[in-house]
C-alpha cells in the first residue's frame, strides 16, 4: 500500500519539475547588449540607460562598503563602477589576496543586494592616482627592462597569469550568468599612452573576450581627442570628460569612431585630484549639475568619477609627472571633492545631483543619507622611542642589508615602499668647506645625514638635488631615501631610490652599504617597540624618529574622527597596527588624516608615528570632528 501511494506522488513531483524546466527554457536568457540602431543599451531586450558612480573598494574599509553603496543608490544611481587593482591582489608574484579590503567578490555581492549594477575595470593598468597605476612593483624587479602596456612578451605573460587568477572569480557575476556586472573595460585611457600598440590592445581584447564572452558588454575609455590609439575595432568606445557647456563637441569626436550606438561618459568629473603643495581641487556643484542635465537630455550614459573617493591608506598613493621636478605626489586623502566625502557623508553636491536624478528617473525608493556623527578625543601625548637609523632601528625595522659599488633601486631589492638607506665613507683629507653633495636621479626624497645627524633634504618634487655640507660634520654619509609613490600616469616604469651617481664636488662616491626599510608590516614596529635596545644610543639628532602613544576610548559607540598633527612635519601614522597613511602638514593642503571608526576600539588604542624630518619638542596629536585642508 505504501508503494502505491508513493508512486503517484513521485510522478506528480517529476511532472512539476519538468514543467519548471520547460518554463525556464521558454524565458529569454539574461542579456545586456547594445542596440546600435537606436543608440542605446538594452537589458533583456529593453532600452537601458545607466547612471553610475565610481567607488573603488580598496579605498574604504569593508565595514563601510554597504553604507556607501546604499547612499549611492539613494542618490538615484543604478550602477557602481570600480577599478580592480592588480598590486593589491598580487603584492608578490604568485601570492594572491582576496580577503578584507581585497574581497572584490563581497563588494560585488553587496552592490547587487543594494540594487546596483556593476561595471568592472580590471585594467590591467588603472591609473587611479595609485602607486604605479595599480601595477605591482615586482614587475620591475622581475623584468627590469619590461615595457609595460605593450606587446612585450614578459608583460603579456604576467597579464595572462593575472587574468587567469582574476577572471574565473568574476565570470559568475556577469549579467549573462545571472550576476550584476553589465560591462567590463579593456585597458584604461590607452589613447593617452605614447606606445599606441595595436597588437597589445588586440591581445588584451582576445584575453578579455575569452573570459567574458557575450555575458557583458566590453568597452574602452579615452579622452575625446585620443580615440585613435585607445579604441579597438569591435569594442564599444566611450569618452572621459568633465564640466562643459557643450557636450556635443565631445560626442562629435566619439561619432568618428562610433557612428551609431550609446553615448557614454565613462569618467564624468564632479571633482578632481590633489597633490601635496598645491591648492585643494574644487569643482562647482552648479556647473556639475548643468553639464549633467545636458548629457541626460541627450540620453547619454554617465559615470561620475568619483562619486565616493575615499582614502589612499598606507603607501598606496601615486604621483604625476608635473611640477618643478616633473614629479608631484598625490595626497593621502582621495576625497576628490566628490558628492560623498572621504568619510562617506553626503555633501551639498550630492543633494544637487540627487535632485536632478529624481527629476529625470523618479525616486529611487531609498532614503537619502544623513551625515554620520564624528568624535573628538582628549589630546594624546607620544614619547620618542628612537630613530630608524639607530642600531636598534636597523635590527628591528630593516629587512635586508646589501653592499654595492653603486647605489641600487628599491626594485632591485624587491621593495615596494618605505625607505632605503644608502651609506658610504666621505673622501678622506677633504678640505673644501663647504663641499657640494649632489644626487642624480633621486626618486624621490633623501634625508641627508652625516654620522647619524640629520643635515638637510634633497627632493625630486622641488628639483633640489644638491646641498652644501661642511667638512667638519663627520665622515659617514647616510642618505635615507623615501619613496613618495610611483607615477601613475604617462610614465609606466618609475623606479625608486638613487638611480644615478652621488658626487662630492663632481667626484663620484662608491662602495655603498644599502639597508632596506619597507615598513610594509606592522610586526617590525611591534618588535622595535617591545624589545629593549642593547645600546642606549638612539640617535636623537637623526631623522626618521619613531614615536609611540596610547589613548583610551570609554564609549561603546565609536565614530569616525580626524587625526590633527598640528606640530608635526612629515611622516607616517599607524593606529592599532593599521597604516593610516602619510601626513605632511608642512606642505599641505591636507592637514588632518581621516580615521575610520572601524580601526578603533573601546579601551586602549595604540598610535605610532614615524616623523621623517623634525625633532618634535612637544609630541602630541589631537583627534577632531572635522577635516582640515588649506
Amino acid at each position: 500500500m505504501i508503494a502505491y501511494r508513493v508512486l503517484p506522488l513521485l510522478a506528480l513531483c517529476l511532472s512539476g519539475w519538468a514543467a519548471t524546466i520547460e518554463a525556464a527554457a521558454q524565458q529569454p536568457p539574461r542579456k545586456f547588449d547594445i542596440d546600435f540602431q537606436n543608440d542605446t543599451f538594452t537589458k533583456d531586450g529593453q532600452p537601458f540607460q545607466f547612471i553610475s558612480g565610481s567607488f573603488h573598494y580598496f579605498r574604504a574599509l569593508p565595514e563601510s562598503w554597504r553604507h556607501i553603496l546604499r547612499s549611492m543608490r539613494a542618490a538615484g544611481l543604478n550602477t557602481v563602477m570600480t577599478y580592480i587593482e592588480w598590486s593589491l591582489h598580487e603584492p608578490m608574484p604568485g601570492q594572491y589576496q582576496w580577503e578584507g579590503i581585497a574581497n572584490l567578490e563581497e563588494f560585488i555581492e553587496i552592490a547587487q543586494s543594494e540594487n546596483l549594477f556593476v561595471i568592472l575595470r580590471p585594467g590591467p593598468y588603472i591609473c587611479a592616482e595609485r602607486d604605479m597605476g595599480g601595477f605591482p612593483h615586482w614587475l620591475l624587479t622581475k623584468y627590469p627592462s619590461i615595457k609595460l602596456r605593450t606587446y612585450d612578451t614578459d608583460y603579456l605573460r604576467e597579464v595572462q597569469n593575472w587574468y587567469n587568477q582574476l577572471m574565473p572569480r568574476l565570470v559568475r557575476y556577469l549579467y549573462g550568468n545571472g550576476g550584476p556586472v553589465i560591462m567590463v573595460s579593456i585597458e584604461n585611457e590607452y589613447g593617452s599612452f605614447k606606445a599606441c600598440d595595436g597588437q597589445y590592445m588586440q591581445f588584451l581584447k582576445n584575453l578579455t573576450v575569452h573570459f567574458v564572452q557575450d555575458k557583458a558588454v566590453l568597452f574602452t575609455n579615452d579622452g575625446p581627442e585620443l580615440l585613435k590609439c585607445g579604441s579597438i575595432p569591435g569594442i564599444l568606445p566611450t569618452l572621459d570628460f568633465g564640466i562643459t557647456n557643450n557636450p556635443n563637441a565631445f560626442w562629435q569626436q566619439l561619432r568618428k569612431y562610433l557612428p551609431k550606438g550609446p553615448l557614454v561618459n565613462a569618467e564624468y568629473y564632479p571633482g578632481w585630484l590633489t597633490h601635496w603643495m598645491e591648492p585643494t581641487a574644487r569643482v562647482d556643484a552648479g556647473m556639475v549639475v548643468n553639464t549633467l542635465k545636458l548629457m541626460l537630455n541627450q540620453k547619454a550614459n554617465v559615470n561620475f568619477y568619483m562619486f565616493f573617493g575615499g582614502t589612499n591608506f598606507g603607501f598606496t598613493a601615486g604621483a604625476n609627472d608635473v611640477g618643478p621636478g616633473k614629479y608631484s605626489a598625490d595626497i593621502t586623502s582621495y576625497d576628490y571633492d566628490a558628492p560623498l566625502d572621504e568619510a562617506g557623508d553626503p555633501t551639498p553636491k550630492y543633494f544637487a545631483i540627487r535632485k536632478v536624478l529624481v527629476e529625470y528617473f523618479g525616486d529611487p525608493g531609498v532614503p537619502a543619507p544623513v551625515k554620520l556623527p564624528k568624535m573628538t578625543l582628549e589630546t594624546v601625548w607620544l614619547e620618542r622611542r628612537g630613530s630608524m637609523l639607530s642600531k636598534h632601528g636597523r635590527t628591528m625595522l630593516a629587512q635586508k642589508i646589501v653592499t654595492s659599488v653603486t647605489p641600487v633601486s628599491f626594485e632591485a631589492l624587491n621593495q615596494h615602499s618605505g625607505f632605503v638607506l644608502y651609506e658610504t665613507q666621505l673622501p678622506a683629507g677633504y678640505n673644501r668647506d663647504p663641499y657640494t653633495l649632489k644626487v642624480e636621479n633621486l626618486h624621490d626624497r633623501a634625508y641627508v645625514h652625516i654620522d647619524g645627524t640629520f643635515g638637510g633634504i634633497l627632493s625630486r618634487e622641488t628639483n633640489t638635488n644638491t646641498i652644501p655640507l661642511s667638512v667638519g660634520l663627520g665622515t659617514r654619509l647616510q642618505l635615507l631615501v623615501e619613496s613618495q609613490g610611483r607615477i601613475n600616469y604617462n610614465i609606466p616604469n618609475d623606479f625608486k631610490g638613487i638611480l644615478g651617481t652621488v658626487t662630492v664636488d663632481a667626484k663620484p662616491l662608491y662602495n655603498w652599504t644599502i639597508t632596506s626599510f619597507p615598513l610594509d608590516s606592522y610586526r617590525y614596529l611591534e618588535n622595535f617597540l617591545t624589545q629593549q635596545p642593547i645600546e642606549q644610543e638612539d640617535l636623537d639628532g637623526a631623522g626618521a624618529q619613531v614615536y609611540y602613544g596610547t589613548f583610551t576610548i570609554s564609549s561603546d559607540t565609536i565614530y569616525d574622527t580626524y587625526l590633527y598633527p598640528s606640530v608635526w612635519g612629515k611622516g607616517l601614522v599607524f593606529i592599532n597596527g593599521f597604516n593610516l597613511g602619510r601626513y605632511w602638514p608642512l606642505a599641505g593642503p591636507q592637514i588632518t588624516l581621516y580615521v575610520p571608526r572601524h580601526i578603533l576600539k573601546k579601551g586602549n588604542n595604540q598610535i605610532v608615528m614615524i616623523e621623517y624630518q623634525q625633532h618634535i619638542q612637544h609630541p602630541y596629536v589631537q583627534f577632531i570632528d572635522k577635516p582640515i585642508f588649506m
